[in-house]
């Protein structure tokens, strides 16, 4: 299985009918410098090809779409640029985004000969799917040179694969997500020269009590901070929960703990999936755990930010125990100790966070902040990922890029059929990965997997 790519090309949005401010710097914010020493955020979905489908004309209209939509969202267009300051005493840099001087947006469309039954049928997610991404192992830094956004389009016998491929230090998986049903929206859209969208992004960036951007970072030469992470071989693979085994979790969780009600959902099968991998680590009873959730944190700045804001406002929840602990005790244990990080996520100890990061950005670095058996649940279901459409119904299925994997990964999706079920996109060195497979606990709440 080998993908072939047929054209490359760029696209910008039509510079008339740009605002005013895309010709100034867009700066990055505190909440986004982290970011330029992680990978791309890699989503896309597959979908069932229509009858009578047309690629030229289907390639021409997602152009146009994408065209307008960098109207709305025009960082996407750019490159980032650093400014050195060459002071002998204290050396510096600043990075922002340069919307004018840049060629544009990837797109690309490419063919791989296989059908959905072949794209589905392997038990681990195939390495060919990376190849359906661009920017492959690519860091954020390489927005210098590297597109800020691609989208490749992938014909299979059977399906059309969209691969959008985002930089992560511009946006969060909120951000991501709003572009991408966005670009969706435009281009279901009966005019074509439609550019009125439901939910445009708000691109005023967010500073810490209006501070304004950051122009000297306390670091030089890039080389000297830029660690580009390589992960060992790891198995991937989704395993799908019903809305039914996830409500059972829950309320063994609650029943454990005493508090009816109180643990999410969410929590609890988190605690679920935590307990299973470090039993499938097999590590000794006395090593520390580790369990880390991301938090959207819009809503809980002061004055809360609008849900469509543009950029990173993500925070690491982070929960730590012994191997014996966490394995011994009941799911409830485990799941009131993320209920209680949950809770105490506020607008004051979230702002401390920034400040911390701010101080030590040059140590934010993917092998630095994950500790040997770690867990990390990234994404979230509540993105209506399902919703991505372009006038070809529901998808079959999502898939991700190499970017940001390691053994503990795990991707949460909403499960397909929707109602509150989950897929989790699992990824384990291939022994632990052997290990949960045989776990009859985790194996009997699982639904289906593949």
């Amino acid at each position: 299985m080998k993908v072939k790519q047929i054209s490359v090309c760029f696209v910008k949005p039509k510079s008339e009918w740009l605002p005013p401010e895309s010709k100034h710097p867009y700066h990055l914010s505190p909440l986004d410098y982290p970011n330029l020493f992680s990978q791309y955020i890699q989503k896309g979905l597959l979908f069932h090809k229509p009858p009578h489908f047309f690629m030229p004309i289907f390639l021409h209209r997602l152009k146009n779409s994408l065209s307008t939509a960098l109207l709305h969202f025009y960082p996407l267009s750019g490159r980032l640029v650093t400014i050195t300051n060459h002071h002998h005493l204290h050396p510096s840099i600043s990075i922002y985004v340069d919307c004018v001087n840049s060629p544009g947006a990837k797109f690309i469309h490419a063919t791989l000969d296989i059908t959905i039954s072949d794209f589905l049928s392997p038990i681990d997610v195939p390495s060919v799917v990376y190849s359906l991404f661009d920017n492959h192992k690519a860091v954020n830094y390489d927005g210098h040179s590297l597109p800020l956004l691609s989208l490749q389009v992938t014909e299979l016998l059977d399906g059309i694969f969209i691969g959008c491929s985002l930089n992560h230090a511009i946006g969060d998986g909120a951000s991501y997500w709003n572009f991408f049903t966005m670009l969706s929206e435009i281009f279901q859209s009966p005019s074509p020269k439609h550019i009125s969208i439901s939910r445009p992004p708000v691109l005023k960036r967010w500073f810490p009590d209006g501070d304004g951007p950051i122009v000297n970072l306390p670091f030089n030469l890039p080389e000297k901070f830029m660690n580009r992470f390589k992960g060992p071989k790891f198995r991937e693979r989704i395993f799908h929960f019903s809305a039914e085994s996830i409500a059972k979790l829950k309320a063994k969780a609650n029943a454990d703990c005493g508090a009816r009600g109180t643990i999410s959902s969410l929590q609890s099968l988190t605690a679920f999936v935590w307990r299973s991998i470090t039993r499938a680590r097999r590590i000794s009873e006395e090593q520390p755990t580790h369990c880390i959730m991301m938090a959207n944190n819009r809503a809980k700045l002061e004055p809360p930010l609008s849900e469509n804001y543009f950029g990173n406002v993500t925070k690491y929840l982070k929960v730590d125990a012994n191997a014996e602990e966490l394995v011994g005790k009941e799911l409830g244990w485990a799941a009131w100790k993320l209920h209680d990080v949950v809770v105490n996520n506020t607008n004051k100890k979230f702002r401390e966070t920034i400040e911390e990061r701010l101080q030590s950005i040059h140590t934010i670095q993917v092998g630095r902040i994950f500790e040997p058996n770690t867990v990390l649940m990234a994404s979230s279901p509540r993105f209506n990922k399902y919703g991505v459409e372009f006038g070809m119904g529901k998808a079959v299925t999502l898939r991700s890029g190499y970017s940001n994997k390691w053994d503990g990964k795990v991707t949460i999706y909403p499960g397909h059929e929707g109602g509150g079920s989950v897929d989790l996109e699992i990824c384990l060195l291939p022994q632990n990965m052997v290990n949960l497979e045989s776990d009859f606990e985790f194996m009997v709440a699982v639904s289906s997997s593949h």
